[in-house]
């Protein structure tokens, strides 16, 4: 999926608003489980991806959870 500039603004807000809420204890157990969940438990399976990759897929995630929001609204 593409991401428009509106899409990727909503998508980073939507993940500083995650940062705040998990107090950006990166390596909390939120965070530990939303990794395992999009790219596997095991290091290899993270280590394969590459860092573009890996940041639209971070990306896509805000962008999917700034969609969520808005429709509980």
């Amino acid at each position: 999926m593409r991401l428009t500039l509106l899409d990727t603004l909503t998508a980073l807000i939507a993940l500083a608003r995650l940062g705040v809420t998990t107090r950006f204890r990166l390596r909390g157990g939120y965070w530990k489980w939303r990794n395992e969940t999009a790219f596997g438990s095991a290091t290899a399976n993270f280590k394969s991806h590459s860092w573009q990759s890996h940041t639209h897929a971070v990306l896509e995630y805000g962008a999917w959870v700034a969609r969520m929001r808005r429709l509980m609204k």
